[in-house]
């Protein structure tokens, strides 16, 4: 049991990380709050897209877990697609090049309450991409296996889920604000284009990793090992 609920806590953790560590606009606005601000400011933001991230999340598991449940003869066909969507993704990250600039207007004050509530509504705002890039995740890692009942083990599983993706993506923006502020004096602009790089061969691999463990699972007849 205890095993079980581990299990199911860290796929949502992983997802929620692999989620966040790109460096697009919204992270692109983090970083520059925490060196131009402080790194209160920073995380405070990331707890914002966080929190976004986490609502989007629960919309795409529920939509999920309803398709997983009417589907469930295809799962290794969700999981492959899955994972090329994310191999595709992990290419586009690695050569994607960072906006520099952001429409933020640094003279205007800010508190911790409009660094989270900006940083949430921007990332709202973008929720047509967010939502199929959190569902690849969730068909590669096969958290929607554990769901498609309707009983009280399902609503506690889906909570385990989504509280793992919450932390993930809370402890992605605490570690990268944490990194920021330790290196401030010597980070330069191009460092945002090596954390893409980074994140998009992490991102790659995962998805070629789930790839081949899919059809390592099934046996030449078509059955699962």
């Amino acid at each position: 049991m205890l095993f079980t609920v581990i299990d199911i806590l860290l796929r949502g953790l992983v997802v929620g990380i692999v989620s966040s560590i790109t460096v697009g606009p919204v992270a692109v606005l983090c970083i520059k709050r925490t060196l131009n601000k402080s790194r209160r400011s920073g995380f405070i933001s990331g707890v914002g897209v966080a929190c976004a991230d986490t609502l989007m999340a629960i919309i795409a598991y529920f939509f999920y877990s309803i398709l997983y449940s009417q589907i469930e003869q295809y799962k290794h066909i969700l999981s492959v697609i899955g994972g090329i969507f994310v191999v595709v993704v992990g290419v586009v990250i690695f050569f994607q090049k960072p906006s520099q600039r952001v429409n933020e207007n640094g003279s205007v004050p800010t508190t911790p309450w409009r660094d989270f509530a900006s940083m949430f509504g921007f990332t709202m705002a973008n929720f047509v991409t967010v939502i199929p890039y959190i569902l690849a995740f969730f068909a590669m890692f096969g958290v929607s296996s554990y769901g498609g009942s309707h009983d009280m083990a399902s609503l506690l599983t889906s909570i385990l889920i989504i509280t793992g993706f919450f932390g993930g993506a809370v402890v992605w923006w605490f570690l990268l604000t944490l990194l920021i502020s330790l290196f401030r004096r010597s980070f330069r602009p191009h460092h945002m284009r090596t954390i893409n790089r980074v994140a998009g061969v992490i991102i790659g691999l995962l998805g070629v990793i789930t790839i081949l463990s899919t059809f390592l699972t099934i046996t030449p007849n078509g059955a699962v090992n």
